[in-house]
């Protein structure tokens, strides 16, 4: 048996090293309170790896859709357990990777390539269950909407997230042009500020997304102050009650995009094998996974608009210097 490590830290440091900033409300209402403590006994206790407990997430995730198969409500309410203990798991090997600094970029894929697994294998076996109890052709269907949903969902966010990498490096490629001609302040995402600020109120996170701009204006600072770029600028005016919303669920640590690819599995693998209402539980869960992806690209169709005004007023400073 492993000796006991004596260089781990307490419980609310761990907390503060393991969880992330912004996360979904299920992880942070229903597996953080039971997974933190179990990732310092563990990483206390143990020698298991974060990629070991990815593959008991999996294999847990298997022991779920054979439950989910045997069709009967006792034998659903079963696999939903074991589904979220398996999410639990799935949850430790980033916090146990976090906690010990055994992260590796294997790990990162492996664990990706066996969630999308785990959702597909689960829908099937899931819907044929449900088939195989009532006859009912409609889940068949719902087993190929599950992996078409979870699919968009992920592939969906990889793209936005490439766009706006993108968009960023375009922004601080024109930066690094202006500093070399002109002794300019350092460059800011008005989203990072905000992000890196959950306790802040409304009028904070505005003050800060101004303060680049007082600088410019000649008012008193030290040192130069960084130049905020927001490219939500568009969203937030047209939704001004979201800024308020947001500032509220970050200091909960809860992200904003609120049914998310995990929400969705929650709903299709816990609360409808619960309720035994597995098609209306699909249906509801892929509606509004739907609503809230087409939310985010309208919020990026909107940041692109913003994104094209802030290099066209490089442009004209451009054009301005060169006068």
């Amino acid at each position: 048996m492993p000796s006991l490590r004596r260089d781990l830290p307490p419980l609310a440091e761990v907390r503060r090293i393991t969880q992330k900033k912004r996360d979904a409300w299920w992880t942070v209402l229903l597996v953080d309170p039971v997974a933190t403590p179990l990732v310092r006994q563990v990483a206390l206790r143990t020698r298991i790896t974060p990629n070991q407990l990815t593959w008991g997430a999996f294999l847990l995730g298997l022991a779920s859709a054979v439950c989910f198969a045997l069709g009967d409500w006792r034998w659903l309410v079963a696999g939903a357990v074991v589904y979220h203990l398996s999410f639990i798991l799935d949850c430790m090997d980033g916090k146990v990777a976090r906690l010990t600094g055994q992260g590796s970029v294997f790990g990162a894929w492996l664990d990706f390539v066996f969630d999308r697994i785990r959702v597909a294998v689960c829908a099937v076996a899931l819907m044929a269950g449900q088939y195989e109890r009532t006859g009912d052709t409609t889940y068949i269907w719902l087993a190929a909407a599950v992996v078409g949903l979870d699919t968009l969902r992920y592939i969906n966010s990889l793209e936005i997230f490439k766009i706006r990498h993108s968009m960023r490096k375009q922004i601080k490629a024109r930066l690094r042009e202006a500093r070399r001609s002109e002794n300019q302040a350092e460059l800011a995402f008005m989203e990072d500020l905000l992000r890196n600020n959950p306790e802040a109120d409304v009028e904070q996170d505005q003050r800060n997304a101004t303060a680049g701009q007082e600088a410019s204006e000649g008012g008193p600072a030290a040192r130069p102050q960084a130049q905020v770029i927001d490219l939500h600028e568009e969203f937030r005016h047209r939704f001004p009650a979201y800024l308020r919303a947001r500032s509220f669920l970050l200091r909960h640590r809860v992200r904003t995009h609120l049914v998310s690819g995990i929400e969705f599995q929650m709903g299709v693998f816990i609360i409808g094998p619960f309720l035994d209402s597995v098609i209306g539980a699909t249906i509801v869960s892929g509606a509004l996974l739907l609503v809230f992806e087409l939310a985010i690209i309208y919020k990026l169709l909107l940041s692109t608009r913003d994104f094209t005004r802030t290099i066209d007023s490089f442009e004209r400073d451009d054009v301005a210097r060169a006068a």
